[in-house]
């Protein structure tokens, strides 16, 4: 009687199918997966490059699914070895990421491969799901992640054709050249001197000066070009200030375009340009700052610091969405104010990963290049012009531009009321205001005269 009382009580205590902790099983596994990949890209690997944020983010995925199989083993009357499959594949693809480090090139290759792999993945696991797994976890949580691994896979299936098919990622025939085992992109219009070279800020390439390089090109010869792994360029991997004044110059000479030089840098770009300008003060006849960054970006600026990490943290990933199509929506409303084939190239290189890879690059170097920025202490009475836009401006950064304007004892300093940071290039009305700006610089350079106040 008592082992017949036991037996029963047994069964009374024992899991049945559909029943029992499952679904806290799959909550919790998943759930775990999830935020183990957080922490990983946002806290372990922080800023890495794709192959190692992806990959660690595959191997997070992986050990959910892992978690689920065995769990749900052990501690349910459902086991669901099927979550085997996805943990294996899922592994697979992380560890051979961060064994092989694939190249932008390899990862846009794979394109054509992930994509109907993981539809296939996604489409398995539902219906294995649905055979298995007895819990209203079923459509409440695993369906769904099977659904955004579907949608990633059609994503990322119609980037790959997207990219494949759009001219305008392919540099201009003639106008690249090898300079340090890359090839950089230059494009010259115009003639006269001085030549007016036009640096771009952090997201922005050489379509975002087309404004503005058709003004100059009626007066002068001006030159745009585009950074290593940004628009027309080759990567180059990071590359500090210095090297990327290396690599301007060395373009400059290959390509037959001598100085004097009016440089010309919008955000960033003018911290690159005072680089250049420190190291070869003897080809350069006079400056324009677009709403420049200023070498004291992190003392001066209170809130940069913060944007700074925040960026760097979270910037790994993007490149990895950009696969997805995630990058092409977003672009959609970028650049609207260019003429409209620069505006379509602008869009198209915002939503490639590589160009992403490329934006990573730099600002893991943007620190070093500031403090090299400071080598430049003045420029003489050679002529200089600081526009600052009127409009958006952090804390700090009114008195950041006053003492940019006195790195030379020739200078102006205006600001555009009504502008952004942005709209000093992409607006017509605005850049027609640092088209007059680079003007009046070219305009004192030839004339040896002050800049009229």
């Amino acid at each position: 009687m008592t082992a017949q009382v036991q037996t029963q009580a047994a069964t009374a205590a024992a899991p049945e199918p559909g029943s029992g902790h499952i679904g806290r099983v799959v909550i919790t596994s998943l759930g775990a997966g999830l935020v183990a990949a957080l922490v990983l890209v946002l806290v372990v690997v922080p800023g890495a490059t794709e192959p190692v944020v992806l990959g660690t983010t595959m191997l997070a995925f992986a050990s959910g699914w892992a978690m689920l199989a065995v769990l749900s083993a052990r501690r349910t009357s459902q086991p669901q070895q099927w979550a085997r499959v996805p943990a294996a594949a899922m592994a697979t693809v992380g560890a051979g990421l961060l064994v092989t480090r694939p190249g932008d090139q390899v990862m846009g290759a794979l394109g054509w491969i992930w994509p109907p792999a993981l539809l296939a993945l996604a489409i398995w696991t539902i219906r294995r799901a649905r055979r298995d797994l007895h819990s209203r976890t079923r459509a409440w949580l695993v369906q769904p992640v099977c659904a955004l691994l579907a949608i990633a896979a059609v994503g990322g299936g119609a980037e790959t054709v997207l990219e494949s098919m759009d001219s305008s990622l392919q540099a201009p025939a003639g106008q690249t050249y090898r300079v340090a085992g890359h090839r950089m992109f230059l494009h010259c219009a115009g003639t006269g001197s001085p030549t007016v070279l036009l640096s771009s800020g952090f997201g922005e390439r050489s379509p975002s000066w087309a404004w503005i390089t058709a003004d100059i090109a009626r007066t002068t010869r001006v030159c745009v070009y585009d950074r290593a792994g940004q628009g027309w360029s080759e990567p180059a991997g990071p590359q500090d200030g210095v090297r990327l004044a290396t690599d301007l110059h060395a373009v400059l000479t290959e390509a037959g375009v001598g100085g004097p030089y009016v440089l010309a840098g919008h955000s960033v770009g003018g911290t690159y340009d005072m680089v250049f300008a420190a190291r070869y003060p003897s080809e350069v006849a006079g400056m324009v700052l677009l709403d420049s960054a200023t070498p004291e970006q992190f003392t001066a600026l209170p809130d940069y610091s913060r944007f700074y990490s925040t960026y760097r943290r979270v910037s790994g990933a993007l490149p990895t969405l950009a696969r997805l199509g995630v990058g092409r929506v977003a672009a959609v409303t970028q650049f609207t104010g260019l003429p409209a084939r620069a505006r379509s190239q602008e869009q198209a290189f915002a939503a490639t990963a590589r160009d992403f890879r490329g934006m990573n690059d730099e600002w893991s170097q943007l620190p070093t290049a500031f403090r090299q920025a400071k080598a430049l202490t003045t420029l003489g009475a050679k002529p200089l012009v600081v526009l600052t836009a009127g409009r958006g401006q952090d804390r700090g950064w009114s008195a950041a531009q006053d003492k940019l304007a006195r790195l030379s004892t020739n200078s102006l300093h205006r600001t555009v009321t009504g502008a952004t940071h942005e709209e000093l290039l992409v607006d017509r009305r605005f850049a027609a205001e640092s088209s007059t700006a680079i003007g009046e610089v070219v305009a004192a350079v030839r004339s040896h005269a002050a800049l009229v106040h």
